[in-house]
């Protein structure tokens, strides 16, 4: 270990493991380190005998939960939309080698106390329950202005410059609030209600990447992997090795070492000093170098049944906008399956979660979309906290990434792949780890 490294990583959470190998495959020398003695930090997918131990349950899991070594339980569920951020880096380094996908059957959204499917296609537009008569058409036609518009052809905008507050484009069209709704959490996905004060152009791009990716695939936008996410980090740690990359799991970090200026020199683990000029890490790593901005509340739970009103699908993302269950912050639901090899044959696995509002705990905060879930066979609720970095990166090169928010996708973890990807590179532009390898030779 003592040697000098370009980068040293903490944590081989999917934010970590996806920079260690971006960097790898950037040419730099990267140290990656995990006091676990196993890979996935936050992101890891258990088996049923580990996830009992996670949660701290005595005794073994009834037998009647099938064979505890079926499952692959992610502890931060997440689903990858399918022209996203991340399915994009993985086309760049060529990690989907070692992965295989199947689609989410569909996307539901709760409007007007009824969960119905996201409309995938004009067809499904005109045929939802979504929508009245008259809604039918407005929707329609801002769809598709919204895949006509061209933030370089004034023609193609009307009254919508790119600037222009994303209300204006709501009431362009004279979308009802139920509607708007759909726009801005099931299909923008964004968090909370300010987004309405984004710009149109912002607004437009999110949906078209929803459009674009649905229609790589045609049933839903979104993506997972078989055999669960503990996969994802795993595939970039062994794309990271291929390019030079060192491992050590179950190694106990000391601390950080630091020259005279203040800057980063070093990461000392059981004695011995990995020589380095970067460190990057979670927020576990450095209780000094964080702030927490509040906290997810999530619920796991087997089920051996669908849930309701989803057509029977085997995976489903289900979002409740913060207005339709008068909260602050939305409810997301995710659910996987035995289609997916993460659970025995006839079991489901649903993931509830959201961002927490008060002190009554995960049971509380959760309950308006459990409920949507039907009788379970089995529940486990957990909170953790949320972090941002405090760290001067420009003044100590230690970059700490943001803690798992609560949503069922993976857009807030790709920003921040790229924000820290930029802050260690010094590139302003780094879109070119965006580019599938094939195209970026042409």
């Amino acid at each position: 270990m003592d040697e000098t490294y370009d980068v040293v990583v903490l944590g081989t959470g999917l934010t970590e493991c996806v920079l260690s190998g971006l960097l790898s495959v950037a040419g730099k020398k990267v140290l990656h380190i995990d006091r676990n003695d196993y890979y996935g930090g936050e992101c890891a997918s258990l088996t049923l005998d580990q996830v009992w131990k996670h949660f701290g349950l005595e005794g073994e899991p009834d037998a009647a939960l099938g064979k505890v070594r079926q499952y692959n339980v992610d502890l931060v569920p997440k689903f990858l939309m399918a022209n996203g951020t991340l399915v994009n880096m993985l086309l760049h380094t060529g990690v989907t080698r070692y992965l295989e996908f199947k689609s989410v059957s569909g996307s539901y959204v709760l409007a007007d106390r009824r969960i119905n499917k996201v409309p995938a296609t004009e067809k499904e537009i005109l045929a939802s329950k979504l929508l009245g008569f008259w809604e039918t058409k407005r929707f329609r036609d801002f769809v598709m202005f919204v895949i006509a518009y061209d933030e370089k052809n004034p023609k193609t905008q009307s009254s919508i410059k790119p600037d222009t507050p994303a209300s204006a484009l709501m009431k362009k069209f004279k979308l009802e609030s139920g509607t708007i709704d759909v726009v801005g959490h099931a299909m923008a996905l964004y968090t909370d209600n300010d987004w309405v004060k984004r710009p149109s152009l912002e607004v437009i791009k999110r949906m078209n990447l929803y459009f674009e990716s649905l229609r790589a695939y045609g049933v839903s936008p979104y993506l997972y992997p078989v055999y669960g996410l503990g996969d994802l980090p795993q595939s970039f740690a062994r794309l990271a090795a291929i390019y030079g990359g060192t491992y050590m799991l179950n190694k106990k970090v000391d601390g950080l070492t630091f020259d005279e200026a203040g800057h980063v020199n070093g990461v000392t683990c059981e004695g011995e000093t990995a020589k380095c000029s970067t460190v990057i890490g979670d927020p576990s790593y450095f209780v000094d170098r964080r702030k927490q901005i509040g906290s997810v509340a999530r619920c796991i739970a087997i089920l051996d049944h669908p849930i309701g009103y989803t057509n029977d699908s085997e995976s489903v993302q289900v979002i409740l906008p913060s207005t339709q269950i008068k909260r602050k912050n939305d409810i997301y639901i995710s659910m996987v399956s035995f289609a997916h090899n993460v659970a025995p044959k006839g079991k489901f696995l649903a993931i509830v979660s959201t961002t927490v509002e008060g002190t009554a705990g995960p049971e509380a905060e959760l309950a308006a979309g459990v409920k949507y879930l039907g009788a379970t066979l089995k529940t486990f609720y957990s909170s953790a906290p949320l972090y941002v970095s405090t760290s001067d990166f420009e003044k100590t090169g230690v970059h700490v990434s943001a803690s798992y928010d609560a949503t069922s996708h993976f857009m807030t973890i790709g920003e921040d792949i790229m924000r820290i990807y930029k802050q260690v590179t010094g590139e302003a532009d780094v879109s070119y780890i965006l580019v599938p390898k094939e195209e970026e030779k042409q």
